[in-house]
């Protein structure tokens, strides 16, 4: 039972210290505090007392190595703040009233401020309370590289060196293309170094070999640019020459062209087996001028020699002198320039030859054309005419034909009757008969009507040809039918009322030829067939007949 009285008081006593005392405002996540070096560095502090406590004082300490406190700053609700030793220029308060919040702010962080910092609030009644806090300076890294010059030949050595110094160390890496390798090297002082070898050739100056420095306090790797330098000795060619070298010849040199790293700095013309020849110069760039015109002693073996820091490179060239090319007279060049003149005039005139008769086909051509299109429209024309002549105009005499032999069946025209047939036959009078017979063609008569029908009697069979020869009597005539004559059809588009000329008198000869017609002929079927016997009053056999037959 005591025992568990004493428990009871051991918990109301802790209760009371949670419920009476205050506390620290929680330290951010980032613990330990990173910083770096040169920059301003906050370590927070900020303690919430009860509403029974007062903060007296604020006091900073760092820890030594040797566990040692240092006593850094202090502030007094009262008495104010103090700062002691060299952190008096190096620290301060955040706040103007360290009481409420007591961070302390490093204004230039140094690598030395790098340990465990304590804060301690002194508070009454409640007494002392401390927080500690700790500190990680880091440095951006200062890094260098120090590239080597190689000699074509040399053998295998380092070709570049780069090295960096940071809390905490980086490390270090090449980008390049050659083939070699490197080493890396740590160091106490938190130093690393690499080193890139190779075997120097001619073909790798100029390439690149950088160094790449990784590091936290940096976004990606920095990059030190470097190209690898290989010296090389020169190599020299002649140019100038082209074989053509002549006596009399003027503004003759020679160049040197060298290459080579670095460049050559001197140049050297000698002539092989003997002296260079009166008036020659050579410059310092390698060109060797002949300052007067060539001479036959001028022929011979000249070598140039370039020379740099690491070698010699020579070139040779032989010149061989030919006799200068006879001047040519001033007669000759003046029939040179006849010749020229007259060959270039002669070409002209061919030109203009050409030209004009090829204007003149050309317009002949165009003016043919021409013509050839108005006969073919001409003759276009007179076709056409023929043709409606044909179509719609037919001559027939029925002095040559029986009267047995001229009926005509129209299939599909004659629908109308008699009367009206009568109104489009039109009858002329007879004049003096011709001299020859006419022989008339039921050809004519199937292009007009589309067929002929010859009855059984008195007739041949249909289709065939029916020529009767008779003598006209010497007293009738009967003119041809002219296009004068020609009337429209009212069944072909025209008007009824277009009737010719000669029809103008007055109706009655239309009702004669109406009579006539029906004294002559009988209509049976569609059919018109001559009657048996024919009246003495009659027309007279010898009449003109013109039949106007409907096409369909």
């Amino acid at each position: 039972m005591t025992s568990l009285l004493n428990t009871l008081s051991l918990c109301l006593c802790v209760l009371q210290i949670c419920v009476i005392q205050g506390g620290f405002v929680p330290l951010p996540s980032n613990d330990p505090i990173r910083s770096l070096a040169e920059e301003e560095t906050l370590l927070p502090c900020k303690y919430k007392p009860t509403s029974d406590d007062v903060v007296v004082q604020v006091t900073w300490y760092k820890e030594n190595p040797d566990t040692t406190k240092e006593q850094i700053i202090t502030a007094h609700h009262t008495n104010g703040q103090t700062a002691f030793g060299t952190w008096s220029r190096h620290v301060r308060f955040k706040s103007s009233d360290p009481t409420l919040d007591s961070s302390l702010l490093i204004m230039s962080t140094e690598v030395s401020d790098e340990g465990t910092y304590m804060c301690r609030i002194s508070t009454f009644p409640s007494g002392n309370f401390d927080r500690e806090v700790s500190l990680i300076v880091w440095t951006i890294p200062i890094s260098s590289l120090d590239p080597v010059i190689l000699v074509e030949g040399q053998s295998y050595r380092q070709a570049a060196s780069c090295r960096s110094v940071a809390r905490p160390p980086p490390h270090l890496s090449w980008d390049t293309d050659l083939n070699g390798q490197s080493i890396n090297r740590s160091a106490d002082n938190r130093a690393v170094s690499s080193h890139y070898s190779l075997h120097p050739l001619r073909s790798m100056n100029g390439k690149k070999l950088d160094c790449l420095v990784w590091h936290p306090t940096l976004q990606g790797p920095r990059r030190i640019r470097n190209n690898l330098v290989v010296h090389f000795p020169p190599h020299a060619e002649v140019s100038g020459y082209g074989g053509d070298w002549s006596v009399g010849m003027e503004n003759a040199a020679l160049r040197c062209v060298s290459g080579g790293n670095p460049k050559p700095q001197s140049f050297t013309w000698i002539r092989i087996g003997g002296e260079l020849p009166e008036g020659v110069i050579p410059h310092s760039n390698g060109t060797l001028l002949f300052g007067r015109p060539l001479s036959l002693s001028d022929g011979g073996t000249y070598q140039c020699v370039a020379k740099n820091e690491v070698g010699v490179g020579k070139a040779e060239v032989v010149i061989a002198m030919t006799e200068a090319p006879e001047p040519r007279s001033s007669l000759e060049n003046m029939l040179m320039l006849i010749v020229g003149g007259a060959a270039g005039g002669l070409l002209i005139l061919m030109l203009i030859i050409v030209i004009s008769v090829t204007c003149h086909h050309k317009s002949k051509n165009k003016k043919l054309q021409r013509e050839l299109t108005e006969r073919k429209e001409e003759i276009s024309t007179l076709s056409r005419q023929a043709s409606f002549r044909r179509m719609n105009s037919v001559s027939t005499d029925v002095r040559g034909v029986t009267e047995e032999s001229i009926p005509l069946r129209v299939e599909g025209t004659m629908r109308t009757s008699l009367s009206s047939l009568g109104q489009e036959t039109r009858f002329h009078p007879p004049l003096t008969p011709s001299p020859y017979p006419i022989v008339q063609s039921t050809e004519i008569v199937r292009q007009l009507n589309g067929s002929v029908v010859i009855p059984a009697e008195g007739g041949s069979r249909p289709g065939s040809v029916n020529k009767t020869l008779q003598h006209p009597p010497p007293s009738c005539t009967y003119p041809p039918v002219t296009d004068d004559e020609d009337e429209v059809d009212e069944g072909l588009g025209g008007p009824a009322s277009q009737e010719h000329p000669d029809d103008q008198d007055s109706e009655t000869n239309s009702s004669q030829v109406s009579e006539a017609h029906s004294a002559r002929y009988q209509q049976t079927n569609g059919t018109l067939r001559p009657k048996s016997r024919l009246s003495t009053t009659g027309v007279s056999p010898h009449a003109s007949l013109i039949h106007k037959a409907q096409i369909v």
